[in-house]
């Protein structure tokens, strides 16, 4: 990969659309993981109106920790970039307890968590109308494409997506390039949804390269009996996931009534 021209290409399509969208620049949520250290790095650089937002809902420590002084190294170095702080976890805890008791903990567990990240679009949201924003978008290839691993309307929800041609290997090699901190780069990705430190391969069952290997195969349309060992497994765990998120990374399906009922 040709990264430097990459950072360039990106943050030129950037500018590009912000201002042919008539907007003032991008809002976005900063985690504490690479890929929205790496976004929110590509949105300074158009030297447009970059609003951070750091949303915690029961987050762990070592998340907002990272988060913040990230914020702080792109301010120090960005005249363009400020910062919010939005504490979440009240309004998370508030709507808990409005809703009805249910039997499945697991299927509750993840709604929740679900939960948190349409709290946090709605808050972007709220920020990109209020300041003229567009809300960029943190997902990597293998997320939005393969795998389909982020919530659908939430970190989902979004007007334009940066980095997502980018495989995660390649958004580590933009990071360095771009001198994200030390502490983000080597920090285990997470999605930041459950309150604890979890790891996104925890969830998954299998790492970026990994999960980047099984959806070249896929193109190259192998199945699972032209492997075998960790590789058959691995395969089977990249196919589970894409089939089962298709609702998420294909067009939202519309009825279409025949003309001659119209």
């Amino acid at each position: 990969m040709q990264t430097e021209k990459v950072v360039a290409h990106i943050v030129d399509w950037l500018k590009d659309y912000a201002t042919k969208a008539g907007v003032n620049g991008f809002v976005i949520g900063i985690s504490g993981g690479i890929d929205s250290a790496v976004t929110s790095t590509l949105c300074a650089k158009t030297g447009l109106k970059v609003l951070c937002l750091e949303m915690p809902i029961h987050q762990a420590p070592s998340q907002v920790s990272r988060a913040l002084d990230h914020i702080e190294w792109l301010k120090s170095n960005f005249s363009n970039v400020s910062m919010t702080q939005v504490n979440l976890t009240p309004v998370f805890d508030s709507l808990i307890a409005s809703l009805p008791p249910v039997d499945n903990e697991e299927s509750r567990f993840m709604s929740l968590a679900n939960t948190r990240a349409r709290l946090r679009m709605t808050s972007l949201y709220y920020f990109a109308a209020l300041e003229k924003l567009l809300v960029a978008g943190t997902g990597n290839k293998v997320e939005d494409f393969g795998v389909g691993f982020y919530t659908k309307y939430g970190d989902g929800g979004v007007d334009l997506s940066p980095i997502a041609d980018l495989l995660k290997t390649q958004v580590y090699a933009i990071a360095k390039h771009l001198n994200v901190n030390a502490d983000i780069i080597n920090a285990a990705p997470t999605d930041g949804l459950w309150g604890d430190d979890r790891t996104d391969e925890d969830q998954i069952g299998a790492s970026y390269p990994e999960l980047e290997w099984a959806m070249a195969m896929d193109e190259k349309n192998k199945t699972e009996n032209d492997f075998s060992g960790r590789e058959k497994e691995v395969f089977k765990i990249y196919k589970r996931l894409n089939n089962n998120n298709k609702h998420k990374m294909d067009p939202i399906p519309v009825c279409e009534i025949p003309k001659e009922m119209l």
